[in-house]
C-alpha cells in the first residue's frame, strides 16, 4: 500500500477512535451532568411537561396547575389567593424561574427529586410523581394581617413561641405569582419589576431596618442578664436631659424629660425614655449588646426555610461610645425584619427559650409519605427565665397603660413594645411605626411583629402604638380566639 494512503488511513482510524471515546465519556459520565445543567432547556421544559406538586396551608392547596395547550410547556402553575399567600409561596414561572418556597422546593413540586422516585422510575427514566410541601401557615392568622395591612405599605410575622412555626407571612404591596407564571408574561413582569421592585420585595423575611424602640427589649434583657438592672421598679439613676457620651448632644424622648428622670426600667420601656436604654447600652458596651442580638438570631441567615438573606444585625465593627448608645435605642446600624423581632418577642414569651421559626411542616410525597418532617422543635436558651419573666411584666405594662393600648386583646395576656424609627438623610423620609407584642389565652400563645413603611398617616401622628399595634392585635386575636 502507498506509504502516503497508509498514514493517513491510520489518522482517520485513530480521530475515529477518539471520537467513539469522547462519545463514550459524554454518554457515560457527563450525561447526567449535562442532563442536569440549569441551562438546558429539556430541563425546563420537563418541569412543565405534568402537573406540578402542591404547596398545603391548614389541609388546602393554595396552588395548582392549568393546561395551556402549548406543546413544549403543557402545563403552568396557578394560585388561589396569590396575593394573600405571595410572601410565602412566592412564584414558579417558565420565563423567570422559581422563589421562596416555589424555589427552595422546586424539585420536590416538578418531580425531579430522586426521593420521589419509584423502582418503576429508575428502570423508565420515568420523571416521578410530585410531591407536596405542608406550611404551618394559619390561613385566619394571614387573613387577619392581610386585611389590615390595606392602605399601608409595610409587612407582619406571626410566630407560636413554643413550637418555632410561622404563623402568618405577609407583605403590602403583594402581588399575585399567577401572572407570570407562563413563558410570555414580559409585561406583567415589568409592571411588578417597577418602582424598585416594591411588589415583589418581601419586607417581612429579607428586609432588614432599623428597628427604633423595639430594640429596647434586646438592650433591657442584656441588661437584666449582665447585672445592671435586677428589678424592673427599681429607679435606674439616669438622669434627664441627658447628653448622648462623647457628645454634646441632648437625646430626647417623646415623653418630657422630667417623666424620664432617675425613673425604673418599667416606666422607662412603657413610656420608651431614650436616655435610659442609650445609657444601659453605654454601660454594656458594644461587646455585651452584641452579644445578646446574636444569641436573639441577629449577624446570622435563618433558613425557614426560606433564606434570610440579608440577615438582621447588630455592628460588628468597632463603633464609638456615642454610635453604642445609639444602638440601645434601635438606632445606628441596628437592622432588623419584622421575623426578628417576632423571634425575639417569641423568645421572651416561651421563657427565655427561642425556637427555631419555621414554615413548612412536612415534605410528602404523591402518596403523603413524609419526606422530611420539621414538627420536633429545635430550641435554645437565649436568656434566663427570670430575665424573661422581667421582661413581659415591663411589656404587660406597656399594653395595659401605654401606647401599646390597641394591641388589647379581650381575656388574653399581651404585652408589647412600640418603635418608631428616624430614617433617610436627616430624616428626609417618613419614620418607621413598629411594633412587637405576644398574647397567650387558654393554653395557645403568639408572637407577631409588625413594620409600617408608609400610610396616608400625617408625619406628626406615625407611631408604633398607633400604626402596627391594631394589626398585631387582629392576628393575635385571629389565633387566640379560634
Amino acid at each position: 500500500m502507498n506509504k502516503t494512503i497508509r498514514r493517513a488511513s491510520v489518522f482517520c482510524l485513530l480521530l475515529v477512535l477518539a471520537l467513539l471515546v469522547r462519545v463514550t465519556w459524554v454518554q457515560a459520565y457527563q450525561g447526567q451532568a449535562l442532563a442536569d445543567d440549569k441551562n438546558n432547556r429539556r430541563n425546563l421544559i420537563g418541569q412543565y411537561e405534568n402537573p406540578l406538586g402542591n404547596i398545603i396551608v391548614g389541609g388546602e392547596a393554595i396552588t395548582g396547575s392549568a393546561k395551556t395547550g402549548g406543546k413544549d410547556f403543557a402545563y403552568k402553575r396557578t394560585y388561589t389567593d396569590g396575593p394573600l399567600y405571595a410572601p410565602i409561596t412566592g412564584y414558579s414561572s417558565q420565563a423567570f424561574g422559581t422563589s421562596l418556597l416555589e424555589g427552595v422546593y422546586k424539585n420536590v413540586l416538578n418531580g425531579s427529586d430522586t426521593r420521589l422516585k419509584t423502582m418503576m422510575d429508575l428502570l423508565t427514566n420515568k420523571r416521578a410523581d410530585p410531591g407536596d410541601v405542608l406550611t404551618t401557615i394559619d390561613r385566619d392568622v394571614q387573613k387577619a394581617g392581610f386585611d389590615a395591612l390595606q392602605g399601608k405599605q409595610g409587612a407582619a410575622v406571626a410566630l407560636d413561641p413554643a413550637t418555632g412555626q410561622i404563623l402568618g407571612v405577609v407583605n403590602n404591596p403583594s402581588f399575585d405569582p399567577g401572572r407570570i407564571t407562563g413563558a410570555n408574561d414580559e409585561e406583567a413582569w415589568k409592571e411588578l419589576s417597577a418602582d424598585k421592585g416594591k411588589a415583589l420585595e418581601n419586607t417581612a423575611l429579607r428586609k432588614p431596618q432599623a428597628p427604633g424602640s423595639t430594640f429596647k427589649l434586646v438592650t433591657l434583657a442584656a441588661a437584666i442578664e449582665n447585672g445592671l438592672v435586677t428589678d424592673i421598679d427599681t429607679p435606674t439613676g439616669v438622669k434627664a436631659p441627658y447628653t448622648i457620651p462623647g457628645t454634646r448632644t441632648d437625646l430626647r424622648s417623646e415623653a418630657p424629660a422630667e417623666m424620664c428622670n432617675n425613673v425604673s426600667a418599667r416606666v422607662a420601656l412603657r413610656l420608651s425614655c431614650n436616655n435610659v436604654f442609650a445609657e444601659f447600652a453605654h454601660r454594656l458596651g458594644q461587646d455585651k449588646m452584641r452579644a445578646m442580638a446574636e444569641k436573639l438570631g441577629f449577624n446570622t441567615q435563618i433558613d425557614t426555610p426560606v433564606r434570610t438573606n440579608p440577615p438582621s444585625s447588630y455592628p460588628s465593627k468597632k463603633m464609638s461610645v456615642d454610635q453604642v448608645a445609639q444602638t440601645g435605642i434601635g438606632q445606628f446600624d441596628v437592622q432588623a425584619t419584622p421575623l426578628q423581632m417576632a423571634m425575639v418577642t417569641a423568645a421572651i414569651e416561651n421563657g427565655g427559650e427561642l425556637a427555631s421559626p419555621h414554615m413548612v411542616s412536612e415534605v410528602t410525597d404523591a402518596n403523603g409519605n413524609v419526606l422530611e418532617s420539621f414538627k420536633d422543635t429545635k430550641s435554645q436558651r437565649v436568656m434566663k427565665e427570670k430575665t424573661a419573666s422581667m421582661l413581659r411584666e415591663a411589656m404587660k405594662t406597656v399594653v395595659a397603660e401605654g401606647g401599646g393600648r390597641p394591641a388589647q386583646v379581650g381575656g388574653a395576656e399581651v404585652g408589647g413594645k412600640t418603635g418608631t424609627a428616624q430614617r433617610g438623610v436627616n430624616n428626609s423620609l417618613a419614620p418607621l411605626a413598629w411594633f412587637t407584642s405576644y398574647g397567650k389565652l387558654g393554653g395557645k400563645q403568639i408572637a407577631v411583629a409588625v413594620v409600617i413603611e408608609n400610610s396616608d398617616t400625617d408625619r406628626s401622628e406615625i407611631g408604633g402604638g398607633k400604626l402596627a399595634a391594631p394589626i398585631a392585635q387582629k392576628m393575635m386575636a385571629a389565633w387566640l380566639k379560634k
